[in-house]
């Protein structure tokens, strides 16, 4: 990030002294770790929220892209379903028929055998 040796820092540390003063140093330093530390905070979380949106978006596409697959088997469900209520319908007609040729046959009277004896 920043490239500061240490002479850079030296040269720093004895500009704040002189223009401080050795009295006012401590709480100085103290106020710039505290204020550093604070930003690094911030800083930190941003990162951390930047992720969270990042691992959401993806979550996004895959959920999207699972949807899509699934789309073909809902598909062949639906069709599979279409093809049963077919037959269910197929062999209630088929039964009503068997019922109703049985039941004419059960109704038409028995003719006597030969009446000419």
């Amino acid at each position: 990030m920043f490239d500061i040796g240490f002479w850079e820092l030296a040269i720093i540390a004895l500009v704040a002294l002189v223009v401080v003063g050795p009295e006012r140093l401590p709480k100085l330093a103290y106020t710039a770790g505290k204020w550093l530390g604070k930003g690094r905070k911030v800083i930190q979380q941003v990162k951390t929220e930047i992720d969270k949106e990042i691992k959401a978006e993806e979550l996004k596409e895959i959920l999207a892209e699972q949807k899509k697959q699934l789309n073909p088997l809902e598909e062949i469900v639906e069709e599979t379903g279409e093809t049963l209520r077919d037959f269910t319908a197929e062999a209630q007609k088929t039964v009503r028929e068997a019922e109703q040729t049985s039941g004419a046959a059960d109704a038409k009277p028995e003719q006597p055998a030969d009446s000419t004896k």
